[in-house]
């Protein structure tokens, strides 16, 4: 039982920040309009979550000009998709 429960991110408590990586782990990746559209959140509260995301090198962006207006592509990093996969497995086993 303390193996699993040292297995729990911090980074993932947030609805926000589990909403972000669960469509980042499906998706390749997705731009920031779309995050905020799928997980109906403000800009600023998209982007702190997003920032504490990348800050624990979870998250990884990408920016780019589409019809000269700027668009970041968010995707999630080989250490946030395997933080992500051993958080969720520990919730699965702790509702076993």
């Amino acid at each position: 039982m303390k193996k699993l429960l040292q297995d729990l991110d911090k980074a993932f408590e947030n609805k926000v920040r589990l909403g972000i990586m669960s469509a980042l782990m499906v998706n390749d990746f997705l731009d920031f309009n779309t995050l905020k559209d799928l997980l109906d959140v403000t800009d600023g509260n998209l982007a702190s979550h997003l920032k504490s995301l990348e800050k624990s090198d979870y998250v990884q962006f990408q920016k780019e000009f589409l019809d000269r207006k700027p668009n970041t592509k968010y995707s999630a990093t080989t250490n946030g998709k395997e933080a992500f996969r051993k958080h969720i497995n520990a919730i699965e086993q702790l509702l076993k």
